[in-house]
């Protein structure tokens, strides 16, 4: 006796439609999953014997062999429960064959309840594109899987439901779509902070532009405060990208259940020690790390020269990609991280080199030492270099409060328009995406910023990447001030961002950036 059943597994973040085929014959009491599973596909036997057993539908004895077809990719996770206890059920008989097209996934627990699963969104994906008509998985899932429209989804909470949706006994209840979560989920504004004046023009340059930003500034300044703010300027998702920002997240098992699409652009903080997988991601099955977690948002590493050189390094790649190759023997997963990298970082070790109310203690081998832990080339990859000095006493008396993140946020909103008009056969395209050609095109210049481009060159030694990113930076200067050419002030504005000197080479972090 044979069934087979469509079913779905993830490849990195993408899934991908397999068929789960059941053979029931005689012979010794036996029960054998091949086409590849890993030891969670494996251990479906146990929970799947339970499962009918305890939900009251008999256990066909006899060899049970069951294929997970196309057999040359790993299948892994729980999902597969579902549809081989559908597929059994067939064999005995319990429920019809019919002709509608069925994607099943779904945990299943010993008592029969089915679970969550990660990656229901990519499931629902992977159904309607090889043109299924409805998907049947966890209730908890379903909220996100109707975001996907096209196909229909029948939320189960138990074996029994599945089997009573089968047979048309029961009626699947409506399943309604979770409004997106339109702001970040911090209760934090831009209007809290105080004084910064620079900085928070940077943050507004670099939501504006999409451009990495370096924060370099005693402890306390308020470093962390500013890139905790910075989603809040950053404009709501659009459809397309909080699918696939909303996807990441389930396939990665961050998804609260029950959650819909997610809107707000993330915000990832990973702690100094992490490894180079959990950042770019990996493992013997692929996941995402996080700067494919903060796709479409944020990844704040604060205390920058602590993180690990190979660590650093690993991004390097990836930032200029937006994409991140994790290869295994088994495939090459492919993870988008189009980010925003926002960087902070003390002067120096005991971190008050610089600061006029504290005295640095720290040996000049020792700053040279620590400013050596950052990678040139990564810090020529960072468009904007900003000093954070400490806050002065009036500005924290000051109870007026600064400008709101909502107002911001309008601004933001406008200038990314202005550079999406450029290019819009690409969909989100910024100025930090603009091509040396583009910078020709799209960022003319007036007579005085030519005049101070040229003396730049010449007396400032800027490199060939650090004029460009220069020239992106000016592009998104005047789009926040609505003009349509490069001024000298623009200009002049952009370049005090680069750094004044490789802090590398000379071993001193001061005087690296606007505001110092």
């Amino acid at each position: 006796m044979l069934a087979r059943v469509h079913s779905a597994a993830l490849s990195g973040i993408d899934a991908r439609v397999l068929d789960v085929e059941v053979d029931v014959g005689s012979g010794l009491p036996s029960f054998t999953i091949v086409g590849l599973p890993d030891a969670t596909v494996r251990e479906a036997r146990e929970r799947v014997r339970s499962a009918l057993k305890n939900s009251g539908f008999p256990f066909p004895l006899g060899s049970i062999t069951v294929n997970l077809a196309p057999a040359e990719w790993r299948k892994a996770g729980a999902a597969l429960d579902l549809p081989v206890a559908v597929a059994l059920l067939l064999i005995s008989g319990l429920v019809p064959k019919e002709p509608r097209r069925r994607v099943f996934a779904g945990e299943l627990g010993l008592a029969g309840e089915v679970r969550p699963i990660r990656g229901a969104l990519s499931f629902a994906l992977a159904a309607r594109e090889s043109g299924f008509d409805e998907i049947v998985l966890p209730g908890a899932n379903a909220p996100e899987a109707s975001s996907v429209g096209g196909i229909e989804v029948a939320p189960v909470e138990s074996l029994t439901d599945a089997f009573s949706h089968l047979r048309g006994t029961r009626e699947s209840p409506p399943c309604l779509v979770a409004p997106p979560r339109a702001l970040p989920p911090d209760d934090v504004d831009l209007s809290e902070v105080r004084g910064q004046a620079v900085a928070r023009r940077a943050l507004e340059i670099a939501a504006a532009g999409g451009h990495h930003l370096l924060l370099v500034g005693p402890p306390g300044a308020g470093k962390t405060m500013l890139a905790r703010r910075l989603p809040t300027i950053l404009p709501t998702l659009a459809r397309a990208e909080a699918i696939d920002v909303t996807r990441i997240h389930s396939a990665a098992g961050r998804l609260a259940a029950g959650a819909g699409l997610v809107a707000a652009p993330p915000f990832r903080a990973p702690h100094h020690g992490i490894s180079p997988a959990g950042l770019v991601g990996g493992g013997t099955h692929p996941v995402p790390g996080e700067i494919t977690l903060a796709h479409r948002g944020v990844l704040f590493l604060d205390e920058l020269p602590e993180f690990r050189r190979d660590v650093l390094e690993a991004i390097r790649q990836p930032l200029e990609e937006r994409r991140v190759s994790v290869v295994r023997v088994g495939g090459a997963s492919l993870f988008p991280c189009d980010v925003l990298l926002v960087a902070a970082m003390n002067p120096c070790p005991c971190g008050f080199a610089g600061d006029p109310l504290h005295p640095c203690v720290c040996e000049e081998r020792a700053k040279i030492r620590y400013a050596r832990k950052v990678s040139g080339p990564l810090l020529d990859r960072i468009d904007l270099h900003v000093s954070v000095p400490a806050v002065a006493w009036p500005d924290l008396q000051r109870r007026a409060a600064g400008e709101s993140s909502a107002r911001v946020r309008e601004r933001v909103v406008r200038a990314r328009a202005a550079a999406a008009e450029r290019r819009r056969e690409v969909p989100g395209f910024r100025n930090a995406d603009l091509s040396p050609a583009d910078l020709e095109r799209w960022a003319p210049l007036d007579a005085a910023a030519k005049r101070l481009l040229e003396l730049s060159v010449s007396r400032l030694n800027l490199s060939v990447r650090g004029l460009h990113r220069a020239l992106r930076v000016a592009r998104t200067i005047a789009d926040l001030a609505g003009a349509a050419t490069v001024s000298g002030a623009h200009l002049s504005e952009g370049i005090s961002y680069r750094p004044r000197r490789n802090p590398v080479h000379s071993g001193r972090i001061d005087g690296l950036s606007a505001g110092s």
